[in-house]
């Protein structure tokens, strides 16, 4: 008989957001006259920007003419798009990064999944605790988990480095090496960051230890302080140690466009193999590339235009950010966060774990957050909303949480 990957069977029965999602519609259905408002989920609320419209509409009337139509995109992405991407991320900030270092893909969250296929399955990784949950989990699924510790709820192939209130939510190095090591900044979930002296010293310790940083930078738009860095390519020495993965869907308001990419220097080896070699030989065989009308409303994302409708979309989820923050202070609670991410991360009250502060803030404010025990052991006794609905909603929902 046929034999399943029994990884998957060490993962809990359903994704975080796929768990919570559940969980509200469950509640809705007993409840249909309640109006519940959604800060858990960072789904954007905001339209697309107009000019972002016009690029989608004019790349649909290409593909109704034949001398202008499109069929399979290439692999790697189209070389209008890598080369905005390569010019306008990087090489105008000073990071030396060529377009085909690019690789165009349908999103972080899939790129963020599918990276670790590079990595022997032998490989230890490091994670930010709380994080995103798909480094975890992607990595369980190929095997990754060794021995499960009841006690700690984790795994001893997954080292984790607490970010707590204690060290301002900063990981610390790992007293175990790692092979690969992810960072997230600005933080999901906890909308903290590195300063560049940091980050550089991230970028020695990997290149000291032999490991990898796989650096999540799908929050760089919502930087606000001049001494963040919004590339791991502004460290000295990051080329040969870190990819960087990139995302459309928080800074351009493609979540449901899908569009994102990951940068694999050149210099980035073990031994004579090439790591952008060996992606871009996985890309090709897996993935058939974006779409081409997608790949173009990307190319208007860097037009002047473009730069200046998303610096308003922008500031206005980055004005929610504030007044969640303002609010849950103002109500007694203590809150992180809000200045270089839309995410707050707040305590829960006392001698309440996550969850039952989730149930709570459903069934008596009608409100919908996500609990911090779901992004890693460190998260339990938080809480996270997010600043992407839209300005009125956020200031009803702090006034059904003040009344509480």
């Amino acid at each position: 008989m046929f034999k399943v990957n029994e990884n998957f069977q060490k993962l809990p029965g359903s994704y975080l957001f796929s768990t919570i999602a559940k969980k509200v519609n469950e509640y809705q259905a007993a409840h249909p006259e309640k109006s519940i408002i959604r800060l858990g989920i960072g789904d954007v609320t905001q339209p697309l920007a107009p000019v972002i419209i016009e690029a989608l509409h004019k790349a649909v009337d290409e593909m109704g003419h034949a001398e202008t139509f499109r069929g399979y995109a290439p692999d790697l992405g189209y070389d209008f798009l890598r080369n905005a991407i390569a010019k306008n991320d990087y090489q105008d900030r000073g990071c030396d990064v060529s377009p085909d270092e690019i690789f165009v893909s349908d999103g972080a969250k899939s790129d963020s999944a599918n990276i670790q296929e590079l990595f022997d399955t032998r490989c230890r990784i490091a994670v930010c605790d709380p994080v995103y949950p798909v480094y975890v989990d992607s990595n369980v699924m190929a095997g990754r988990t060794g021995t499960y510790d009841y006690d700690s709820e984790t795994w001893s192939d997954v080292i984790y480095m607490p970010c707590i209130a204690e060290n301002g939510f900063v990981p610390e190095y790992p007293k175990e090496t790692p092979d690969m090591i992810y960072l997230c900044l600005p933080n999901n979930p906890t909308g903290t960051t590195l300063t560049k002296a940091q980050l550089q010293g991230w970028v020695d310790y990997a290149n000291k230890v032999g490991a990898v940083i796989l650096y999540d930078g799908a929050y760089e738009a919502y930087i606000s302080e001049d001494d963040v860095p919004h590339s791991i390519y502004e460290c000295e020495g990051a080329r040969t140690c870190a990819i960087e993965l990139k995302s459309f869907s928080k800074n351009a308001g493609f979540t449901g466009v899908r569009l994102g990419y990951t940068v694999v220097p050149k210099d980035l080896k073990c031994g004579d193999v090439s790591l952008n070699a060996m992606w871009a030989r996985r890309h090709g065989t897996k993935f058939n590339g974006a779409p081409y009308i997608v790949q173009r409303a990307g190319e208007a994302v860097y037009s002047d235009e473009g730069k200046a409708q998303l610096k308003e979309q922008v500031a206005y989820y980055m004005r929610n950010a504030s007044a969640i923050k303002q609010g849950l202070t103002e109500a007694g609670f203590t809150a992180f966060g809000g200045v270089n991410a839309p995410y707050i991360w707040m305590k829960t009250p006392e001698g309440m774990t996550s969850w039952e502060f989730f149930d709570y803030l459903l069934d008596t404010a009608n409100v919908v957050g996500t609990p911090g025990s779901g992004f890693g052991p460190s998260g339990e006794g938080y809480f996270r909303l997010t600043a992407f609905g839209t300005y009125e909603n956020t200031l009803a929902a702090l006034e059904r949480i003040k009344n509480l």
